[in-house]
């Protein structure tokens, strides 16, 4: 049944008698754009009837007659791949779900297989194909999900082999995302819920002008990756993610090209890396158990694919509860460049609060230079309870990370470091996967800088529940060093420098003023 905005606005009672499901105020609401019932075409919504035939059939009605809304109304709709169309919405109302469906035993139909990528080979398997998911959009325009639904996706794999093949399935008619988006255009994500999502609860590549707002998604791996997109807005969300990253920026090699993600918002959102698998979403709040604290993830991390980088970034108004801290990374050659973060709480952090690391993995086409990390302010940060892991700067001896202002920060860590720790000489690990603890046990209790070039900070207190020998900043082959106001901890060092060049500390007052030209080492 098709209604259009006459039909909606003019004979507004015999139209909504035909339309099962909707309630008059929803129907309304939606009455500028042509609206049908997935009902209509086939899908049944009792959870066991598989209904994605019906809801294709519908989103391409919809589609033929240039757009409008497929309407789901109260129901549980079991489904595999689900394609969407230019110029169509998906509305989720209130009490609909659209259920993952076990894949069939026998590898026959079900989700729609993997498509050929001659790229695969630079990125993971999840980030290199896309069909193979519960809904597609492929080179689509003006499209968007949206409504009190649900997603669900209870039967996706998650990828990674850590489950039976019940819970993780893989090979020919299995699926592995939520939602999956490549080379899109002008989408929207709004207000739905999601459960467990695989892989990837939203996979988004190549997509420019992507709003991700009002979304809460408790998922069993990652929750939104954002890869090779442009003009992107995230606001509003919650993510608990405690098996992989929350909000996850990416710049992989997965369309053939080194494709710069950027021109990105995240804004207002809560991430979180401790809690059960769908307990945040029921309210519960669930904690994991103790013994899972070393797995736990949950948070925002630009990289680690990174084949073009990130550029013309804000973070702000953000919230980290029992995760991993904020992270940027650029490995494979990429940029990352003219970044603000500001206003960010964080509890709980496992490993550093602030990640920041220029390396050489280089996992991408031969030949590529290794890639710049500049321009990047972070300001306004709380972070409390963290562990003995401070925050990590660390670029190469002959790539280092440039231009970097930290401002008005607390950082408050556990403390409580044997007095060894604080002499140590951590390696440089130039090819080791970037993660804070890829340096191991590291001699500063706030930051640890290393081959950096032009360093601000301002502000900064360093705060511990335990006392602890080491400094509270650590610098090493840092040069243009400008230092004010700082507040560390009694009983240990403010400062340790190795092979630092103008550098210039003011304004603190349990540290004296001083200037330095070059120093090979000191302690103060």
């Amino acid at each position: 049944m098709l209604l259009d905005r006459r039909s909606l606005l003019v004979g507004a009672p015999a139209a909504l008698v035909g339309l099962a499901g909707v309630h008059p105020s929803a129907a309304l609401a939606l009455g500028s754009r042509a609206v049908v019932d997935v009902r209509h075409f086939g899908a049944k919504g009792n959870g066991t009837h598989i209904d994605s035939p019906a809801i294709d059939r519908a989103i391409r009605h919809v589609a033929k007659r240039g757009g409008g809304t497929v309407w789901f109304p109260a129901g549980t709709y079991a489904c595999y791949t689900i394609h969407l169309e230019s110029r169509v919405t998906l509305h989720l109302g209130n009490g609909a779900t659209i259920l993952a469906a076990p894949p069939p035993t026998d590898g026959r139909g079900g989700y729609d297989l993997a498509e050929p990528n001659p790229f695969d080979m630079f990125q993971d398997f999840g980030h290199s194909h896309w069909h193979n998911s519960l809904i597609l959009g492929d080179g689509l325009h003006d499209i968007a999900i949206e409504g009190q639904g649900l997603i669900w996706g209870r039967g996706l794999g998650r990828g990674d082999g850590k489950d039976d093949w019940l819970k993780d399935p893989s090979g020919p008619g299995t699926g592995n995302k939520a939602i999956a988006l490549k080379n899109c255009r002008n989408v929207t994500i709004r207000d739905v819920r999601m459960l467990e999502g695989g892989w990837f609860a939203i996979l988004a590549t190549g997509v420019d002008n992507l709003t991700i707002d009002n979304v809460l998604c408790d998922t069993n791996r990652d929750g939104f990756d954002i890869d090779c997109c442009r003009n992107v807005r995230v606001s509003n969300c919650t993510v608990n993610a405690p098996y992989d990253d929350a909000i996850c920026p990416k710049s992989s090699y997965a369309l053939g090209e080194a494709r710069v993600t950027e021109n990105v918002a995240i804004s207002n959102c809560l991430v979180a890396g401790n809690y059960q698998v769908g307990s945040v979403l029921d309210g519960s709040w669930r904690p994991m158990p103790p013994e899972f604290a070393p797995l736990i993830h949950g948070r925002i991390k630009f990289g680690t694919e990174t084949n073009g980088g990130f550029r013309n970034i804000a973070v702000t108004n953000c919230i980290f509860q029992d995760s991993r801290g904020l992270a940027f990374q650029t490995v494979d050659g990429g940029v990352v460049e003219d970044v603000v973060v500001s206003n960010i709480t964080m509890r709980g952090v496992i490993n550093a609060p602030i990640f920041l690391r220029l390396g050489r993995r280089m996992r991408g086409p031969a030949g590529r230079a290794v890639g710049s990390m500049k321009r990047i302010s972070i300001r306004n940060v709380t972070s409390s309870g963290a562990n003995q892991l401070p925050s990590v700067i660390a670029g190469l001896a002959d790539h280092p990370i440039e231009d970097l202002t930290l401002s008005d920060m607390f950082l408050h860590h556990v403390g409580g470091a044997p007095a060894a720790m604080a002499a140590l000489l951590p390696p440089e690990n130039e090819l080791a996967y970037p993660e804070a603890p890829m340096f191991g046990d590291l001699p500063a209790t706030g930051i640890f800088a290393r081959h950096v070039r032009g360093l601000t900070i301002s502000n900064v207190e360093v705060a511990l529940a335990q006392s602890d020998p080491r400094a509270a900043f650590v610098l090493a082959d840092v040069a243009d060093v400008d230092v004010a106001r700082v507040r560390v901890p009694a009983g240990a060092p403010a400062f340790q420098l190795r092979d630092v060049r103008a550098f210039r500390h003011t304004g603190s007052r349990a540290v004296p003023d001083r200037a330095i030209n070059d120093v090979a080492t000191m302690t103060f």
